[in-house]
């Protein structure tokens, strides 16, 4: 079975999407926790942070670059935004694509689990 993330990425499955660019792709979560909740994956499949490497040292900066740009486009920037990654099961990973959550729009407790 085809991993859904690459699906959303070959726009064989439709999304709202809210960033894309030659690496990755950012679409509206389906069930937000929040008035912003947006995920950024790269369009290349990557299991988690787990098994990212030197090589992926690039990619991983432009998502927190880009995380940054979607929260100025969604008006979080002065009331501050979270981004999260979850990697591996027990921190709550359900999409064995890394994602990254960018999360803004209400306050939020700490710790988050």
């Amino acid at each position: 079975m085809a991993c859904l993330f690459c699906k959303i990425a070959n726009k064989e499955i439709p999304a709202k999407i809210a960033h894309e660019d030659e690496d990755l792709v950012a679409f509206h979560d389906i069930n937000p926790v929040a008035a912003t909740h947006v995920l950024i994956i790269p369009k290349r499949h990557l299991v988690s942070l787990a098994d990212a490497t030197e090589a992926d040292q690039a990619l991983l900066g432009k998502m927190l670059l880009t995380a940054k740009r979607i929260a100025e486009q969604e008006g979080r920037t002065a009331e501050g935004f979270r981004t999260v990654l979850n990697t591996g099961p027990n921190a709550g990973q359900s999409v064995f694509h890394i994602h990254m959550h960018v999360i803004g729009g209400r306050p939020m407790a700490w710790p988050p689990g």
